[in-house]
């Protein structure tokens, strides 16, 4: 056989592999790793993508709960798994742009163990303050913590968790001096809210609202650069007193880092078309989230900013992991 003619033949032969299975893909289930528990915003958030991709991919896609240490055990686990396009992340703010910023010896790196597929949705916070408080809009909190220096605290989920960086990035922004106040999960955070133990809580829409419209807790704005649909009547922090601001909880998919862009872009593909899709659009404004596909450049780049951005609030504020 002619030299070059051999030389195509195995050419053709190395590079059959990866797109017949880019073609066949997929032949068998997808795991989805959630890094939280089961009952969070980002478990069903996964369950409403991943229940469309199975419709749409004719193979189940089947959520993996892998919950600990603010999503480490779990974004770990789908770094070290294998590149085949059959182990998926549910990442985001945490897990892919909080932790590289709080964890000097992160057992992953979320820009090169991950190949990114698409963004999924955001979904901003609201301030919330206890109705003694004195304080109708953000003008009111930045000069009430300006008249009382020390004084006035916030709530957390916990220390490093994204109520707590808000609320950081909110003392820097607004030059205030604020005590944090961490507790262990939003819940008990709302609970003392609730009770006046606590002053502000920057607190998860869907979570705050129905005590919002019961008299119990006073929302006063949103985190995010654009009044959302659930509450339009409520203003955004930039727009009343902090121009600027801007903090929203984030979600997207990644694959393990290697996977093979033809799946890559399948992927990509069929999470944007899913939500496209109107019940999909539905069940996500009902979560207080806004569905938001990307391009895999348009992730990698939107998560280099998260990283910086919060490494810097980070720093600046000295926090440590707990």
């Amino acid at each position: 056989m002619n030299a070059w003619i051999l030389a195509g033949v195995l050419l053709a032969a190395a590079l059959a592999p990866p797109c017949a299975a880019a073609q066949g893909y997929p032949a068998k289930a997808i795991r989805m790793i959630v890094p939280f528990p089961p009952g969070g915003p980002n478990d069903i958030l996964g369950r409403v993508v991943a229940q469309k991709l199975t419709e749409q991919l004719g193979q189940q896609v089947v959520v993996d709960n892998r919950g600990g240490a603010g999503g480490i055990i779990g974004a770990e686990l789908a770094a070290r798994a294998v590149p085949d396009g059959y182990t998926l992340l549910l990442g985001g703010t945490a897990s892919l742009s909080i932790n590289p910023g709080l964890h000097r010896k992160l057992p992953y790196d979320p820009l090169m163990d991950f190949a990114p597929v698409s963004l999924v949705g955001t979904a901003p916070s609201i301030l919330v303050t206890h109705p003694s408080l004195p304080v109708k809009a953000v003008r009111d909190v930045i000069a009430l913590a300006r008249a009382r220096p020390g004084q006035l605290n916030f709530a957390s989920a916990g220390i490093g968790t994204p109520p707590h960086l808000a609320g950081e990035l909110f003392k820097s922004m607004a030059g205030v001096d604020t005590v944090h106040v961490p507790y262990k999960g939003g819940g008990p955070a709302l609970v003392d809210l609730i009770a006046g133990q606590v002053n502000m809580y920057f607190s998860g829409i869907s979570a705050a609202l129905p005590l919002v419209r019961d008299g119990k807790l006073r929302g006063i704005a949103v985190t995010s650069a654009k009044r959302t649909a659930l509450m339009p009547d409520t203003p955004t922090i930039a727009e009343s007193g902090l121009p600027g601001y801007e903090v929203g909880n984030w979600y997207a998919i990644v694959a393990p880092a290697a996977t093979p862009k033809a799946i890559v872009m399948r992927l990509n593909h069929e999470i944007v078309t899913a939500l496209a899709v109107q019940d999909v659009k539905k069940r996500f404004v009902e979560l207080a989230a806004d569905p938001l596909g990307s391009t895999p450049d348009e992730l990698l780049q939107y998560n280099r900013s998260e990283i910086s951005k919060w490494a810097q609030v980070i720093k600046s504020a000295g926090i440590k992991p707990e």
